[in-house]
């Protein structure tokens, strides 16, 4: 067991009592989310031993304890990202960090540009599978037998289960395959029209360091992408981080609505 894991885990099992089974990772300008919690408690991301932190706009930096829509949960209220230094190792440590506090769930949600020109601004995405663009992986290095096997396979990541169920309760919602780039650049025209070329439906500069270190250590994940902007070259437009996080805001009531269902369709 490395060492910090254990130190985090520590830190963070001595201020909390709550033993939650599910996880969410909040994305840019999704945050509000956190202020759904009852009962919440804080812990920031600076208080807890060898934790990343959040630097991005839109990213609070804290976890969040307590129930959400009738399960018990802690929130992740902002995210850490490879274009803000970080290396993904420390990803690695947050997922396990969680796994070792008993998390079996993940609900990762991400703000991202829709390469589909089927998708419009506001769009919420069901994410079937990714594409690792970011030439990096979170793995490297010794590998941890007690957490996960050397060489995991993707196709465990996602919660399959999961997914049916919310797509009963949701016939509708698009799904997609996303891309990941590690920024803070937004992508060129040209990029862009390779990436669908490859199959992706959405780009993004998270989520898949998260999947891959859940595929690790047995968390099964369902990801939600909040489509929040048209990518390079669709529109004859420049792209901002503003309006990232003025579209999340605009889809709020129904970011909330979508993430409500996701978890009451869980035993």
């Amino acid at each position: 067991m490395d060492k910090r894991v254990r130190e985090a885990y520590e830190y963070i099992a001595s201020k909390i009592s709550l033993k939650p089974k599910i996880a969410l990772i909040l994305g840019s300008g999704l945050g509000f989310l956190a202020n759904e919690v009852k009962n919440a408690q804080h812990i920031s991301y600076k208080d807890i031993p060898h934790f990343p932190y959040s630097t991005a706009p839109g990213h609070e930096g804290k976890l969040v304890f307590g129930e959400l829509f009738g399960k018990e949960v802690v929130v992740l209220s902002g995210r850490f990202h490879i274009y803000e230094g970080w290396n993904p190792t420390d990803i690695k440590l947050v997922i396990h960090t969680l796994k070792l506090l008993g998390i079996e769930r993940m609900l990762v949600t991400n703000a991202a540009g829709a390469i589909n020109t089927s998708y419009t601004p506001g769009d919420i995405v069901m994410v079937k599978d990714v594409i690792n663009l970011m030439f990096r992986n979170p793995l490297r290095g010794p590998n941890d037998e007690d957490i996960g096997p050397r060489f995991p396979d993707m196709l465990g990541a996602f919660d399959r289960d999961w997914m049916e169920k919310v797509k009963e309760v949701f016939p509708e919602m698009k799904e997609g395959v996303y891309i990941a780039v590690t920024g803070p650049t937004y992508e060129t025209p040209a990029e862009i029209k390779a990436f669908r070329k490859l199959g992706a439906d959405l780009v993004g500069m998270s989520t898949v360091p998260e999947l891959i270190v859940c595929a690790h250590s047995g968390i099964k994940a369902l990801v939600f992408s909040c489509a929040t902007n048209m990518a390079a070259g669709v529109l004859e437009q420049p792209l901002s981080h503003e309006e990232v996080v003025e579209v999340a805001n605009k889809v709020k009531e129904k970011f909330i609505e979508v993430v409500r269902k996701a978890l009451e369709v869980l035993e």
